[in-house]
C-alpha cells in the first residue's frame, strides 16, 4: 500500500512543526539561562523533521542566524531536501 499525498503532506507538516518547536524551545531556554538544546540536536531535527520548520524557526525567533557554519549546514540540508522532493515527485508520476 502506497501512502497518499495527503498522508505524506500531513506527516511532513507534523515533522516540520517539531523542528520549529525545537528552535522555539532553544531560544526560550537561551533567554532564561536554562540548559540548551545542542546544535547537533537542532541540525538532526532539521534533517529528520524538516528544513522548512527549521528555517521558519530560525527566522521567527532570530535564532542561530549569526552562526555561519550552522546556517551553511541548514542550507546544504535544504538543497538535499529539495533534490529528494523533486526526485520523489518525478518518480511518482
Amino acid at each position: 500500500m502506497t501512502p497518499t499525498s495527503a498522508t505524506i503532506a500531513g506527516a511532513l507538516s507534523v515533522l516540520n512543526a517539531i523542528s520549529f518547536a525545537m528552535f522555539a524551545m532553544d531560544k526560550r531556554r537561551s533567554k532564561i539561562g536554562a540548559r540548551r538544546i545542542s546544535e547537533r540536536a537542532l541540525l538532526i531535527s532539521a534533517v529528520v523533521s524538516g528544513t522548512v520548520g527549521a528555517w521558519i524557526g530560525m527566522r521567527t525567533f532570530r535564532h542561530k542566524i549569526r552562526k555561519r557554519s550552522f546556517v551553511a549546514a541548514v542550507v546544504c540540508m535544504t538543497a538535499v531536501d529539495a533534490v529528494v522532493a523533486i526526485s520523489l515527485l518525478l518518480l511518482t508520476r
